[in-house]
């Protein structure tokens, strides 16, 4: 299975009170295609006080779930320390045109990645996407940059996602995994 394609066909269904009369609902592997091609993602988790926290950062789509890395001491790394929901948002061609594009919101849990044949596997996805000033070495269960800074991976596998078409007609589509909401 290539790393565009999914492990799963969700549940998906259409919301006809936010869409267009004749919109029909995005298929999964737009979506996917989509995240794919993304190259900005916004991640939000949760502060320990309960404050949402957003930043925007790099991510790569594999094996069914979207992958991502940060330093171990950077907030959002501490976030899902201590909560591991978090929400993954990109945004298709078009990114902020109101009539063009496809916004795509992913809901799961950050799992952190260690196994190294895997993590080798993600850094050339990295560097395939976002080119050679994102390659990673890989050892010790982590990435290290060119500074020789360390960064973990995190998985997160969706277990509902929202995908918002804009364009001659609007959409809004949910994806559900395995019982999500």
């Amino acid at each position: 299975m290539s790393a565009s394609e999914p492990e799963r066909e969700p549940a998906t269904d259409l919301d006809p009170d936010y869409s267009s009369e004749d919109a029909t609902a995005t298929g999964w592997r737009a979506a996917v295609g989509g995240m794919t091609e993304a190259e900005i993602f916004w991640l939000t988790t949760v502060r320990p006080d309960g404050r949402p926290h957003v930043t925007p950062l790099l991510a790569v789509w594999s094996d069914g779930a979207l992958h991502f890395c940060t330093g171990p001491g950077e907030r959002k790394a501490r976030n899902l320390a201590a909560n591991a929901h978090c929400v993954l948002t990109t945004s298709t061609a078009g990114g902020n045109d109101l009539h063009a594009g496809l916004d795509v919101v992913v809901e799961g849990e950050a799992v952190q990645v260690g196994d190294e044949e895997t993590l080798r596997r993600l850094a050339e996805l990295y560097v395939d996407k976002y080119g050679g000033d994102w390659h990673f070495d890989v050892r010790d269960g982590a990435f290290y940059g060119g500074q020789g800074n360390r960064a973990v991976v995190f998985r997160v596998e969706p277990v509902t996602a929202f995908g918002f078409g804009r364009g001659e007609t609007y959409s809004q589509t949910r994806w559900r995994f395995d019982g999500g909401v």
